[in-house]
């Protein structure tokens, strides 16, 4: 087992100078190892104990990775890397604007959703205009608010474990910046259309300084016939954005691509803010191509419906309930203090979730392949079992 990424290039026969010359096809016939060199600094444990085996269903990543026709793309750009990616990333938004079917002054490329998201706190809130969010939702916005001094007003989800819309919207009175995960991480619950029309509507009538963000990074997992993409909305609306990511049905969270649409005006106080040609070469030519792989989509979409409700289904007969779930993860009501289970998972070398206050009794668990769920559940039951039940 390879525990350094130079143990990893000296299995492969390489060192020094030869390093250098690993073809692309080398790296592409390595995928799956480059989590070899360790968990990343937010997935660590003490309790792993450096493990490079363990089990990652804690943040919500697509177990298969991207497809065939996106590796081979990768492959074809190596020739580029010696340029810096200034026409890559424009070719990039001109691609996700016809793909959404909005003028390319609309589109604003990032490294990944989480730079759109922390530009959007930069360009619209400050200490006199708030930023208004849920809790528990993503923690990044309200994170990078705080550091920067911006006032933050979060408001608990409801009891179905969903955004509470009408407290949000009457906190949103002359707040900088809104924030909807939409479905919403951890809790999996999602808005319906009507509602989120209702919403932006309030919002416009009482504030009409307020911006609204929602993000929609787990959008291409949603079934619900009454939920619909805001993009629409953002391109009519001067004060909607809404941030799309390429990491979770594409499978490409280790590229770090996402994207902003809005009006161009609405968008030039991110620009201010954001990284100049962050999105590198490779992430470009992946993300294009991404882009026109609809069977590749389907296909995900397919997997991760059966394996989740394969997941539920499992949890529910161990007696637990879980919450509905739009994602490519479920939140499980654990019963007790959630961070012992998973300090005691993490031993097993299963690593679920993190603390999402204040729902610390439950867990948010990703979905992984079938097998990985089997595997997981397993050790999961076994740890519960260990305990006391409440």
């Amino acid at each position: 087992m390879f525990t350094t990424r130079r143990s990893f290039i000296r299995a492969l026969g390489l060192s020094g100078v030869g390093a250098a010359a690993l073809r692309p096809a080398d790296m592409l016939a390595a995928r799956g190892h480059e989590s070899l060199g360790g968990l990343p600094p937010g997935a660590r444990s003490s309790s792993v104990s450096g493990s490079v085996t363990a089990l990652r269903l804690n943040s919500n990543e697509n177990p298969l990775g991207p497809g065939e026709n996106v590796l081979a793309a990768i492959g074809a750009a190596f020739g580029e890397t010696n340029r810096y990616p200034y026409d890559m990333e424009r070719h990039v938004q001109a691609a996700i604007a016809r793909a959404q079917g909005v003028p390319d002054d609309h589109v604003l490329v990032g490294c990944g959703s989480g730079e759109i998201l922390r530009i959007a706190v930069l360009g619209y809130t400050s200490p006199d205009r708030p930023l208004v969010t849920g809790l528990p939702t993503f923690e990044a916005p309200a994170g990078q608010a705080r550091a920067s001094g911006s006032a933050v007003i979060e408001v608990p989800v409801d009891r179905s474990l969903a955004l509470d819309l009408q407290p949000m919207a009457d906190q949103a009175s002359d707040a900088g910046l809104v924030f909807l995960c939409n479905p919403n991480n951890p809790t999996g619950t999602v808005h319906g259309a009507s509602a989120i029309d209702d919403f932006i509507a309030y919002v416009g009538r009482r504030s009409p300084r307020t911006r609204i963000l929602i993000d929609e990074a787990y959008h291409e997992y949603v079934d619900d016939p009454s939920y619909r993409t805001a993009v629409p909305i953002a391109r009519q609306n001067p004060r909607v954005i809404v941030s799309r990511t390429f990491s979770k049905v594409f499978g490409m969270a280790g590229l770090r691509v996402g994207y902003a649409i809005a009006q161009p005006d609405t968008l030039a106080p991110l620009r201010a803010f954001k990284w100049n040609a962050g999105v590198n070469v490779l992430a470009s030519a992946a993300a294009m191509t991404a882009l026109t792989d609809a069977a590749h989509v389907a296909a995900e979409r397919a997997r991760n419906r059966e394996v989740r409700q394969f997941t539920i289904d499992a949890i529910r007969k161990l007696g637990y309930e879980v919450g509905e779930s739009h994602t490519n993860f479920v939140m499980v009501d654990l019963r007790r203090d959630v961070q012992p289970v998973i300090d005691a998972c993490a031993k097993q070398d299963l690593l679920i979730g993190r603390l999402f206050p204040p729902l610390t009794r439950m867990a948010r668990i990703s979905i992984g392949t079938l097998d990985e769920m089997k595997r997981g559940l397993d050790v999961l039951d076994g740890v519960l079992r260990a305990g006391t039940r409440h």
